[in-house]
């Protein structure tokens, strides 16, 4: 069972800074992410998502390529590519994989403008070490899937650093 933690941060590089920290971590073995999303709010009160894997590029490469084959096949690999990467794009744009971006969004418009939400879906991790290493940076949670007992322990080991 994997567990969402969603912290806000004060600006967008701290929130880099532990995404960039939690990569560490799994690379080291000691979590395990489905999907780890930044999102910020600007002063016009618009919401950004900055996600891990963008959906829409993806599949346009995907769709280039067999776009290609088709059209190598037809006689006609330019379209075939035109037509591919345009429809792996459509179908990027709309697929949703991780976190649900309007559960973020809906979130993110109670945070102030230029503060960040890191949103985290944990699928393991040895608790006791990630959270040493992340309470560094601080933070104030704004929502976990924990139980009562690892989310108080979650906020307090950030408030140690915000106090």
């Amino acid at each position: 069972m994997s567990d969402l933690i969603a912290i806000v941060y004060p600006t967008e590089e701290k929130a880099e800074e532990v995404r960039q920290r939690l990569f560490e971590l799994q690379k080291d073995y000691l979590v395990t992410l489905g999907d780890v999303v930044i999102a910020t709010k600007t002063d016009s009160g618009k919401i950004k998502l900055n996600q891990m894997v963008n959906t829409t590029a993806a599949g346009a490469v995907s769709g280039s390529f067999w776009g290609l084959l088709i059209g190598i096949l037809f006689l006609n690999p330019l379209i075939g590519v035109a037509v591919g990467a345009a429809s792996g794009a459509l179908g990027g744009a709309l697929t949703d994989v991780g976190i649900n971006d309007s559960f973020m969004k809906d979130l993110t418009a109670n945070i102030e403008p230029g503060n960040a939400v890191l949103f985290t879906l944990v699928h393991s991790m040895t608790a006791d070490k990630v959270l040493k290493d992340i309470s560094a940076f601080g933070g104030v949670v704004l929502k976990t899937s924990l139980d009562e007992t690892k989310e108080q322990v979650l906020r307090d080991a950030l408030q140690k650093v915000s106090a």
